[in-house]
């Protein structure tokens, strides 16, 4: 594989872009959905996501194997061949008749999706000359950022013009076009396939391995854990086929995911640091529309509205970023980040259920701070002293982990609020007696006044206050969650400062 891309930057990028910002919009966007499909299909609340999980499971399957795939295929073939299978499959997921069928046709969109993400920014910075990488950085990095942030937007207004089809259908003018200029636009003069032999027990193992290990971290809370069979049995499938992995790759001469790459301490810790990110970012995102939808009371729309205003400080500050990027120790950068969207975890954790609009856009504003001084460096100190023969199979893992991030701590954090609500309840509840002075105070306030305008006004009270307990103990649990993300991603200053410092001029294609 020559590695060379020419044609026109101005189109190339714009085919880029339009591609990779549809791909990351889609995993987000059926979110504000579920409720009206599971309507459609009069699926169980416990099925449902099933719809996320498959689009997702496949997405951690093709990104690791997305190097190999480029040397096998090239740039320019690959990519038109996944938006291709993306569009496609977009279009019979807005057609599809029922929950299984639907699910399948995610799991297709899925590898179409996970595949133009890495390769799409591999184009872009194999077509950009080394002394504009950190624009070009900083543009994709804003692309792949708030997409995923403004998917709940776009959906939650798809839906209220039309229905829960048309989050999938809009895919399909868009793809169709997209693939048409990726042919006429993109270039590979002097392109020779990688013809060495398939690594088909490691993509056996790694299909295997990682499916099992997102289903059992995306379904592994609403099945019960070590209470399930199934959920033990594959954490156990998981476990046995990526050790056997990792072992089979690091002796085979033709590997299809190179693992040595994790020998470089740069390398090792900024994936490390993009693990806590994709934890914040996607695990965060998934607590914060759980706190703004049961204990505020928002729905989809305006949920979406809240990413919306508080991602906006992006447009400005991602492309500074990836221009002061190659001038600026991307280390500092990478502190003032963690700091802040660490800042960002307390702030969401003093929300309360009286909290308005712009309450809650602020913790989502000072978190799009600290993701902007996080996304862009991080590829920089991690991917700085990979070799450029080596960078295509290190950033395919490298996107890898901020997936694994994303699904550990949405796993995570669905178990703290679950299990928080409990505990918290059942002792604020405690509290709720004859006995306590201020307990008997509001009964006796909520008796004068809503209790007397009914016939059952000895009743009123005691409901009232065990609404109030529930509400409660949901805001505790949340602040929980919060509180522990703001600490697991604050380890990562303990990361940062075990990089080296990056080369100067170095090439991050592929990483965003």
């Amino acid at each position: 594989m020559s590695g060379v891309v020419t044609g026109s930057k101005a189109g190339i990028t714009a085919v880029v872009m339009v591609a990779a910002v549809m791909a990351m919009i889609d995993i987000t966007i059926v979110n504000v959905a579920l409720s009206d499909i599971r309507a459609s299909f009069g699926t169980p609340l416990d099925q449902i996501g099933w719809v996320s999980t498959g689009y997702m499971m496949a997405n951690i399957v093709i990104i690791p194997m997305t190097g190999w795939f480029q040397r096998r295929f090239g740039y320019k073939r690959y990519f038109a061949a996944s938006i291709v299978l993306f569009t496609i499959a977009s279009a019979l997921c807005g057609t599809a008749w029922n929950l299984p069928s639907l699910v399948a046709f995610r799991v297709l969109q899925g590898l179409g999706g996970g595949a133009i993400i890495p390769t799409a920014q591999s184009l872009l910075f194999a077509r950009y000359p080394k002394n504009e990488h950190g624009m070009a950085a900083g543009l994709f990095g804003l692309g792949a950022i708030t997409g995923p942030l403004l998917g709940p937007t776009i959906g939650g207004y798809l839906i209220d013009i039309s229905s829960w089809h048309s989050i999938f259908l809009v895919n399909v003018p868009i793809g169709i076009i997209a693939a048409f200029l990726a042919m006429r636009f993109i270039e590979e003069p002097g392109f020779v396939a990688d013809d060495r032999p398939i690594d088909k027990v490691g993509i056996g193992l790694l299909a295997v391995g990682m499916a099992s290990l997102q289903y059992s971290l995306e379904e592994g809370n609403r099945e019960g854990w070590l209470d399930s069979p199934l959920i033990v049995g594959l954490g156990i499938t998981a476990i046995v086929c990526i050790t056997t992995f990792i072992v089979h790759e690091l002796e085979t001469k033709d590997p299809v995911v190179d693992l040595r790459v994790f020998a470089n301490r740069s390398y090792a810790a900024g994936t490390g640091l993009n693990v806590l990110t994709g934890l914040a970012l996607f695990g965060g995102s998934y607590l914060f529309s759980l706190f703004s939808g049961a204990v505020v009371h928002y729905d989809a729309l305006h949920i979406g509205r809240v990413f919306l205003v508080a991602s906006m400080v992006q447009i400005v500050l991602m492309p500074l970023v990836g221009r002061f990027s190659q001038k600026v120790d991307p280390r500092h950068m990478l502190f003032v980040g963690v700091c802040v969207v660490g800042l960002s975890q307390y702030y969401y954790s003093e929300l309360t259920a009286s909290a308005g609009f712009w309450d809650l856009v602020f913790p989502n504003f000072i978190r799009a701070i600290g993701l902007a001084f996080i996304f862009i460096p991080v590829s920089v100190a991690s991917l700085s002293e990979i070799s450029p023969e080596k960078r295509g199979n290190a950033t395919g893992l490298f996107n890898l982990t901020r997936e694994l991030g994303g699904s550990l701590g949405t796993a995570t954090m669905g178990v703290i609020v679950t299990n928080g609500i409990k505990r918290h309840g059942s002792y604020l509840a405690e509290n709720v007696t004859i006995y306590n002075p201020l307990a008997v105070e509001q009964m006796n306030s909520i008796r004068a006044g809503v209790g007397n305008q009914t016939f059952t006004n000895a009743l009123v009270p005691e409901a009232i206050m065990q609404m109030k307990v529930t509400v409660q103990a949901m805001v505790l649990s949340f602040a929980d969650g919060f509180h522990l993300a703001m600490v697991v991603i604050l380890f990562g200053v303990v990361l940062v400062a075990l990089m080296r410092k990056p080369k100067a001029g170095v090439d991050v294609a592929g990483a965003h």
